[in-house]
């Protein structure tokens, strides 16, 4: 029995140190202030040791290799807390700016709204612009699902809605520094901060239908102005405080839909952990089994009217270009009427 059960602890933590192993090489390589050969070099010193503490487990050496595994892990991990993410760097131009806000009594003002006007991907004009939103006129709160890998994953954006036309849409984002790009991999490793954007839907939206040729969905939800209202301010407190202290980006656990989810839940709405917060692009599914869309039409058939690729290409740098994208998308509000 004694010899079982010494085999199966060394299966077990053979399994722990591989897990182990692979994100501290991983982190190494990614992370380590140093050139491409020494940051390979470290990550592979890693391996290494991993590599012959799970081979001492079956040996005489057990104890003193797991010694000095648990030792060199210790000292990446005391590496890896002091890493902070940077305020101010070289950003790139479209995540350059940190929106704020502050709200006098119904009326929110917020700086550094994005206002850009694309040609292409690199060709662009640049505008920031303050606004000022009378909350007493919030109306409707939409979800925008922009798939760009297949159905599995998407970009979400939050758009709230008020009287008159107007939009304000929010989209969580990486903070690429300039020439860099988006990699959900080196996004596990504090490659980059996270940065919270609110734009006009011309420029957000636009951005991924007409220039990006990205499959965007738009979905109307069921949410009353007096939900709708909580969730906005939530998103200015959370670019507030990103202001103030940056967090890092990460592709599983601080994202475009765990960030969004986590403000929902600071305004009241429980949602236990869906493994669709992960695997986003059937994030419509989860909403729809929770009643937060139109359910009078099959979530088939309602998916089918949400697509809005080709509205937007017609309206195009319209500026009617939110009410012409809304064309034929169903509402909650209007399936309850008779």
């Amino acid at each position: 029995m004694q010899l079982v059960a010494r085999i199966v602890s060394s299966l077990i933590l053979t399994l722990l140190i591989a897990i182990v192993t692979a994100w501290a090489s991983l982190a190494l390589w990614y992370r380590l202030p140093a050139q491409e050969s020494m940051r390979g070099l470290a990550g592979g010193l890693f391996i290494l040791i991993g590599v012959s503490t799970i081979v001492a487990l079956f040996s005489r050496l057990r104890r003193p290799a797991l010694v000095c595994f648990i030792v060199a892990f210790g000292a990446v991990l005391v590496w890896w807390t002091a890493i902070k993410p940077e305020n101010h760097a070289d950003w790139a131009p479209d995540v350059a700016r940190q929106v704020t806000g502050t709200l006098d009594g119904d009326m929110l003002t917020l700086t550094n709204v994005r206002a850009f006007e694309w040609r292409s991907d690199s060709d662009f004009t640049e505008r920031w612009t303050s606004r000022t939103y009378d909350l007493t006129k919030l109306r409707t709160l939409d979800l925008f699902m922009s798939y760009w890998a297949g159905p599995e994953m998407a970009h979400t954006i939050m758009s709230f809605g008020f009287e008159g036309g107007d939009y304000l849409a929010w989209s969580i984002e990486v903070r690429r520094l300039k020439g860099g790009e988006y990699s959900p991999i080196a996004d596990l490793f504090k490659s980059n901060p996270l940065v919270i954007i609110a734009a006009d839907e011309r420029d957000i939206v636009r951005l991924r239908t007409n220039i990006r040729h990205e499959d965007v969905q738009l979905y109307h939800l069921r949410a009353p102005p007096q939900k709708a209202r909580p969730l906005l301010l939530e998103y200015v407190a959370d670019a507030n405080g990103l202001a103030e202290a940056p967090r890092f980006y990460n592709s599983i656990t601080t994202n475009c839909t765990t960030t969004i989810v986590k403000m929902m839940r600071a305004v009241g709405d429980t949602m236990p952990f869906n493994w669709r917060f992960i695997v986003n692009g059937y994030l419509p599914d989860y909403a729809y089994q929770r009643g937060a869309l139109d359910t009078r039409i099959p979530l088939p058939e309602l998916k089918t009217l949400a697509h809005i690729g080709k509205r937007a290409g017609v309206a195009d740098n319209s500026p009617d270009f939110s009410r012409l994208i809304r064309v034929d998308v169903l509402s909650p509000q209007e399936a309850q009427t008779p």
